[in-house]
């Protein structure tokens, strides 16, 4: 798998006058001219690019929503670039004490989703076992599995979880921040595996099957996946709130997804094999886990990539760039800001340019107070600031093969 880091190798400036803004006449339509500020400057915020004057006002965007479908897409753009500029011109300090608030806020959140999806899914593993055998069904079988493992799923994400967090340094110079998804992709092939299997045994039954009939239905044990069904439902919309706080809550939040339509179409395929056909048990039973496996092998794939070292959001790249190029006064040019995946979280690499004739020592302070504010924003794991003194080169840093 071939995977790309994110790269500015054009030397970046400060400009002395912002691009032409959007403004808009007494009918609303949009020109694109020159404007004043429309929000006051706020104390500590640096603006060097006068980002804050291309900023629109609120009453321009409630026009054009009020007009056709192609204006309130226009607006939606100028929303979401408001939104932009707004983090863009937001201190890196303040960056970090939002993320530090949000994990601390979000910890307990956390812990109770991981801890009461382990102990439902104990539960529920019993019940929908009973289910199962108790019908001999395989649609019922199909979302029993998946339910049996769950637990399992659980454990291994919390050990991965637990990993990363006291993962020794000397021995992990990156950090354990990858354990959590080396652990995602293993539990991602567990599920595709036993679904697998599934698939087998529905295609063993409709090779041997030899009558008509419909199978006996067993109000008990549908029963007994309907009330699974509900107690999945309520940890779906828990984890569905919390999901973006934690790799771990996201995939427990996939998780509870999947159990929702393998539990809900389990419980129609059974009735239906019971009343109509005998073929639509196994049938569904087979959809089922044609569906889980391709759900988990998405899964795997992006999982894979942020091993592999994928590229980070475009957003995220320009708010590195952005804070790398107005971080300091000494800092002439922007060379080269590549963001990538390592696990969950990024490693930052930056190329800033410095007088030639600086003294080491101060080079060296402001590198290294760079590198330290970008590694206290959220979702970065590492960050490399390289010095130099021109951009007449060729991009550097880079393996040549």
């Amino acid at each position: 798998m071939s995977t790309a880091t994110s790269t500015l190798d054009t030397t970046i400036e400060p400009q002395s006058s912002p691009p032409p803004s959007p403004t808009f006449n007494g009918n609303g339509d949009i020109e694109l001219n020159n404007i004043v500020g429309v929000v006051a400057r706020e104390a500590g915020e640096r603006d060097p690019l006068l980002l804050r004057d291309r900023i629109v006002p609120d009453e321009q965007l409630k026009l054009l929503r009020r007009r056709t479908r192609a204006d309130s897409k226009v607006a939606q753009f100028y929303e979401a670039q408001n939104d932009h500029i707004g983090r863009l011109l937001k201190p890196m300090h303040v960056h970090t004490a939002e993320g530090a608030e949000a994990s601390d806020s979000m910890a307990l959140k956390v812990k109770i989703a991981v801890n009461v999806s382990f102990a439902a899914n104990i539960v529920l593993a019993g019940v929908q076992l009973y289910a199962a055998i108790s019908s001999m069904s395989i649609a019922l079988f199909a979302s029993c599995v998946d339910a049996v493992f769950d637990p399992f799923a659980n454990l291994l994400l919390w050990i991965a979880h637990r990993s990363a967090k006291r993962a020794n340094h000397e021995k992990w110079p990156m950090g354990g921040s990858r354990f959590e998804t080396i652990g995602n992709i293993v539990y991602a092939f567990i599920m595709m595996a036993v679904n697998l299997i599934l698939i087998v045994e529905a295609i063993k039954q409709f090779a041997m099957h030899k009558d008509d009939d419909t199978q006996e239905f067993h109000p008990v044990p549908l029963i007994c996946v309907c009330i699974a069904w509900g107690v999945k439902f309520l940890l779906f919309l828990y984890c569905s709130a919390i999901r973006k706080a934690s790799s771990q809550v996201q995939v427990l939040w996939e998780d509870h997804r999947n159990d929702l339509f393998a539990n809900g179409f389990a419980i129609l395929s059974n009735a239906g094999g019971a009343k109509l056909a005998w073929f639509i048990d196994p049938m569904g039973g087979s959809i089922i886990a044609l569906v889980i496996i391709g759900v988990w092998c998405r899964t795997a794939y992006e999982q894979f990539t942020f091993l592999g070292g994928i590229t980070a959001s475009p957003d995220y790249v320009s708010l590195v760039t952005y804070k790398a190029m107005t971080f300091s006064d000494d800092i002439k040019m922007v060379d080269t800001v590549r963001v990538y995946h390592s696990g969950p979280h990024y490693v930052v690499e930056v190329d800033i340019v410095l007088d030639p004739h600086m003294p080491l020592w101060r080079a060296h302070d402001i590198s290294q107070d760079l590198q330290d504010q970008i590694e206290a924003l959220p979702d970065v794991d590492r960050c490399f600031v390289h010095v130099d003194h021109e951009v007449t080169h060729a991009p550097e840093h880079r393996k040549k093969r």
